[in-house]
């Protein structure tokens, strides 16, 4: 008995070393294939650069990186699908088990010994022989939350911390209109031709499976997310007019976030009763409240850590270490991302909104250094993010396993987006040019309905939840909508400005210039003075009181507050605020060029020349006086360069401050 025990062991023994042999050598396999998911991706991105560089080079402009991307990942993804075969692993067992429902975790006894398993999706019956090959497909088929918390905040933070804020406000009631009320219309126009579509296609028998209203409204508003990235690059390369630049990327920058937070409302959207797909006045009150709360809360949310950023960066020495200064801004803006995700709001208008106030309050504290290195890394990381997802969309077309392609349903979805972005753009143009006086012309809104392509943003909503039959036919839908916007309208930018007529080579500065200013001067006041009036409400709160007290730059709160708040005003205001009221404060701020006249301003002296040509000058005066011109100043800061080109300027002003 002693021998057969010793026996009995030692054999135990043997099995759990090779056991161990064995599982490491399929966690070095693992290793070595992930590796080689990742390569693929790099080098993806790797040819599209280079391809990039040969298109910019030879000035063909038809197709952009992005579509580019794309187009290469199409090729990747049929190799991966019918190019390459995993031999069948000869140790899978297939074994049959009696449950109600697939358990997310699995513990299965082996000779005494229990392994926990994880559930990786359902596999249809005739693909249990190609499990391997699944495997492979299932490992370049990323987890979608990769996309929200990782490739997204870069993306939309560097929208908004590279925000354009003087063409921005001036456009700015025109653009919260496009923004919002148009997107939630292209929702609603959407929603209800894609439920008729879908009735149709039940009545016909092409329905496999359910499809309800709220479904259809989910789907209108994903693809409501307007992502001109291609439009909007060939537009900065041939200086495009920057009204319609402003329009059109403002809109963007601000749908994607309101597409969010409509998209989630409708998720919410839960009537009383056992249908939870009927319609009650209540729970459609209810779904309206949430998108308000999410909205603003997040809206808050961001623009507070932007404020608390500020706040660190404005009490402490951190500029000294640029590194440090760096390392902190990133982190800050990422984890709004995190945070508001974690607190049950939306990250997107998070932090987005922290972008915009990082780039009008923290970027005055840092370092130049700082300055570069945060415009140049999130440049960076945008272009790559933006690029690794227009790459993994044409590789997912091949790779991901439960496409449900259903022709009519197609068609009614490529109708329906062209109808709901015709119905956005015209009408809610036609009604902002009643209150216009720079009216928004006819080809302008051609041009815009021709560029509402779909991209980064579309494809994240999509992919993030593929459980049911209707999510995955609207995954399917949403990812030929993108190739067909990015391709056909993408490459056809040029050809619609030269068909539109619209004005090319106009620099965003330039086209305030002198001799435009002598041609339309009094037209152009009338415009500055129409354009900013929304911004200018609570402009000069911010200029006198939120600038002294965020930044080093402003007027100091001793000559903004009254002097019963001296003390509060000397203990607030920064030494350096004092070193730079004598001094200009940006450095596109020497020479302002506004729609009616031109500014010089250096410590308390104005010289101006107005469309006339005649010169003024003004004194010292109140510093807390926040003018028009001080507005344009503000506004033309966030461009972070002034660009002096074919001006016919006489007269050299030179003013200095001997006080």
């Amino acid at each position: 008995p002693g021998r057969s025990w010793f026996l009995s062991t030692s054999s135990r023994e043997e099995d759990s070393a090779m056991e161990n042999i064995v599982t490491e050598k399929k966690a070095e396999e693992s290793h070595r294939q992930d590796s080689a998911d990742l390569l693929i991706f790099i080098m993806l991105l790797t040819l599209t650069i280079l391809t990039i560089w040969l298109f910019k080079h030879r000035r063909f402009r038809f197709l952009h990186e992005t579509g580019l991307a794309m187009i290469y990942g199409l090729i990747v993804g049929v190799i991966l699908r019918y190019g390459i075969h995993v031999p069948r692993d000869i140790s899978n067992v297939t074994m049959s088990c009696h449950v109600n429902a697939s358990p997310a975790t699995l513990l299965v006894n082996v000779s005494g010994k229990f392994y926990e398993y994880t559930l990786k999706g359902e596999i249809s019956a005739n693909e249990v022989n190609d499990v391997q090959d699944n495997e492979m497909l299932r490992k370049v088929t990323f987890d979608p939350e990769v996309f929200f918390n990782i490739l997204l905040p870069p993306i939309i933070f560097h929208a908004g911390y590279s925000l354009k804020r003087r063409h921005f406000f001036r456009n700015m009631g025109s653009i919260l209109a496009y923004a919002f009320l148009g997107t939630v219309i292209s929702c609603f126009i959407i929603g209800l031709l894609m439920y008729g579509c879908v009735m149709l296609m039940k009545q016909m028998g092409q329905l496999g499976g359910d499809f309800f209203f709220t479904d259809c409204l989910f789907f209108g508003a994903i693809v409501s997310a307007t992502d001109p990235v291609t439009v909007l690059a060939i537009f900065n390369e041939l200086q495009v007019d920057v009204d319609l630049y402003a329009l059109l990327f403002g809109e963007s920058v601000l749908n994607d976030a309101v597409a969010v937070v409509l998209s989630s409302s409708i998720v919410a959207y839960q009537p009383q009763g056992d249908n939870s797909h009927t319609f009650e006045v209540m729970a459609m009150l209810k779904s309206f409240g949430i998108f308000l709360g999410v909205f603003s809360g997040s809206f808050a949310l961001g623009v507070a850590t932007g404020v608390v950023t500020a706040l660190i960066s404005f009490f402490t020495k951190l500029r000294d270490f640029q590194l440090l200064e760096t390392a902190l801004f990133f982190l800050m803006s990422w984890s709004t991302f995190l945070l508001a995700e974690a607190c049950g709001f939306t990250g997107v208008v998070a932090v987005l909104f922290c972008g915009i106030t990082q780039a009008h309050y923290t970027f005055n504290n840092l370092s130049p250094e700082s300055q570069d290195r945060t415009k140049q890394l999130f440049e960076l990381l945008n272009f790559l993010a933006e690029n690794f997802i227009f790459s993994y969309m044409g590789l997912t077309l091949f790779t991901f396993q439960n496409h449900v392609f259903n022709p009519m349903f197609i068609i009614g979805a490529f109708i329906a987006v062209f109808l709901g972005r015709a119905a956005n753009i015209y009408p809610l143009s036609f009604l902002l040019n009643l209150g216009r006086r720079n009216k928004i012309r006819s080809n302008f809104q051609h041009m815009m309905m021709f560029a509402g392509l779909r991209g980064a943003m579309t494809f994240a909503l999509s992919i993030r939840d593929t459980a049911t039959y209707a999510r995955q036919m609207m995954f399917s839908t949403t990812l030929l909508v993108v190739f067909f916007t990015v391709w056909i309208c993408g490459g056809g930018t040029t050809q619609m400005l030269s068909c539109q007529r619209i004005r090319v080579g106009v620099d965003s500065d330039q086209d305030n210039s002198v001799s435009v200013a002598i041609a339309e001067g009094s037209e152009r006041r009338s415009t500055k003075q129409e354009s900013a009036w929304l911004f200018r409400i609570w402009y000069n709160f911010d200029h006198n009181y939120l600038k002294p007290i965020l930044t080093h730059s402003g007027p100091p709160l001793t000559a903004t507050l009254p002097p019963c708040c001296g003390p509060l005003a000397r203990f607030l205001t920064s030494p350096q605020a004092y070193e730079n009221e004598c001094q200009l404060k940006d450095d596109d701020s020497d020479l302002i060029l506004t729609d009616g006249d031109i500014n010089l301003t250096y410590g308390d002296i104005t010289v101006s020349t107005d469309a006339s040509g005649a010169h003024t000058s003004s004194g010292p005066a109140f510093a807390g006086a926040a003018t028009s011109d001080d507005l344009d100043r503000e506004l033309a800061y966030g461009d972070h360069e002034l660009v002096m080109r074919g001006t016919r300027l006489q007269h050299v002003l030179v003013c200095k401050c001997n006080h």
